[in-house]
C-alpha cells in the first residue's frame, strides 16, 4: 500500500487548510485511516482517525476545530482543519491500519503504512 498525503502549505493563524490523503496498491487491506502529526522535537503524535467500526478519535488539541473524513470505497480520506493555530504547525502524515485496536489508536506502530508527510506552518 503506498499512501500520498496533499494540501499542506503556510496559512495565517485562524484560516483552514484541508489535506487529503490518496491509497493505492492493495487497498483492500485497509480499515482504519487517520492522520498523525510531528512538530520539530516532538514525537509524532495523532491528529485524528476513522477506524473499521466507523468509530472517530481526535486528539483533545483538534477537537472542535478539525474533522477527519474518509470514503475507503475510494480510496481517500480528508482532513478538514479550521481556526488553525501556530501550535498546529508540523508535518502531518496520513496513516493507514488493517486491524487498529481501540486501545492503540494513540500509538503510531498500531499503523502499517505511512505516506511522506506535508508541511502545514501557521504564522502567528
Amino acid at each position: 500500500v503506498q499512501l500520498q498525503a496533499s494540501g499542506g502549505g503556510l496559512v495565517q493563524t485562524g484560516e483552514s487548510l484541508t489535506l487529503s490523503c490518496v491509497a493505492s496498491g492493495s487497498i483492500l487491506s485497509i480499515n482504519d485511516m487517520g492522520w498523525y502529526r510531528q512538530a520539530p522535537g516532538r514525537e509524532r503524535e495523532l491528529v485524528a482517525v476513522i477506524l473499521g467500526d466507523d468509530s472517530i478519535n481526535y486528539s483533545d488539541s483538534v477537537k472542535g476545530r478539525f474533522t477527519i473524513s474518509g470514503d475507503i470505497a475510494k480510496n481517500t480520506w480528508n482532513l478538514q482543519m479550521n481556526s488553525l493555530k501556530p501550535e498546529d504547525t508540523a508535518v502531518y502524515y496520513c496513516a493507514a491500519g488493517k486491524a487498529v485496536a481501540a486501545l492503540r489508536v494513540m500509538l503510531p506502530r498500531a499503523y502499517d503504512f505511512w505516506g511522506p508527510g506535508t508541511q502545514v506552518t501557521v504564522s502567528s
